[in-house]
């Protein structure tokens, strides 16, 4: 299939009221779980590498297993660049064929965000590729006990800000903050889903969450009915998948057990996952 950008497929998501998947791979088994889902649920999905797993998967060769899956593929795959820190990174995965990239300068001055956000659409659209940013700072934790859950509504992205970034970037979708967290949660949070719905009637683009694992069904089916076109999507799929894995190999204990064995079983358990997901998201039967 011709590989898709988001313009290809979060416009109709917007618009009809689902949101599109968008998850991370950190190696081929991951990946052709991820599209083999998608390919059996007929759901179009955003195949993203992310700049933080560039030393498990080097960019070179990530990139190169996704646009493979992507042309093969019967559904649409936006091989996307997931949290890209730098402008230099996000040119590499537009000259490698990346139809989408993420700039993410969000924890610089909204300046500073505007200025390196603009270079980068510019070349991309050039390209025929689209381009996500975020305005507004969202908290990180990975389970180290360094994530601060009392301060997140001073990070929330504001309406002024969000429509200021798009009007001056050209951006095609943008990330906000209304309340998640990316990684694992450990404590129940509060949504501000009134500030995302003010975005979300701000902007005439589609919004995208950052740190959705640890969203209840409710809570996906609510940010989706008040502006969410992209969920992200990786860190409670990892866990699964890794306590799935472990759970596997106990019961394989008295048997021969090989690693392809090992790779078979984690492809099932990221199609298990991400199916799920997807058909929560309602971007099943799409395409």
């Amino acid at each position: 299939m011709v590989l898709a950008n988001l313009n290809d497929v979060l416009p109709k998501a917007k618009k009809d009221g689902y949101a599109v998947g968008a998850f991370n791979y950190a190696d081929l088994n991951t990946a052709r779980g991820i599209v083999k889902a998608a390919e059996t649920e007929k759901a179009p999905v955003v195949l993203q590498i992310a700049e933080s797993h560039f030393p498990y998967l080097p960019l070179d060769i990530g990139g190169k297993i996704a646009l493979d899956l992507a042309k093969q593929s019967s559904v649409p795959v936006v091989v996307h660049l997931d949290h890209g820190t730098d402008i230099k990174t996000c040119m590499i995965a537009l000259q490698m064929g990346f139809k989408s990239v993420m700039i993410d300068q969000s924890l610089k001055p909204l300046d500073e965000n505007i200025a390196a956000t603009k270079k980068v659409v510019e070349v991309a659209h050039m390209l025929g590729a689209t381009v996500e940013g975020e305005v507004g700072v969202m908290t990180t934790d990975v389970g180290k006990g360094k994530a601060d859950y009392s301060n997140l509504s001073d990070n929330y992205t504001t309406v002024e800000d969000a429509k200021r970034f798009y009007e001056e970037t050209g951006v095609d979708a943008v990330a906000i903050s209304y309340g998640t967290v990316h990684g694992i949660y450990r404590e129940k949070l509060s949504l501000n889903f009134e500030r995302l719905y003010e975005i979300s009637e701000a902007l005439p683009i589609p919004l995208v969450v950052h740190g959705g694992s640890g969203l209840s069904d409710e809570e996906y089916h609510k940010s989706i009915s008040n502006g969410i076109s992209k969920v992200n999507y990786y860190s409670t799929m990892s866990y699964n998948v890794t306590n799935g894995l472990r759970n596997y190999l106990n019961e394989q204990k008295d048997k021969q057990t090989f690693l392809f064995n090992a790779d078979l079983k984690i492809m099932e358990l990221v199609q298990k996952d991400i199916s799920e997901k997807i058909r929560i998201f309602g971007s099943n039967n799409r395409v």
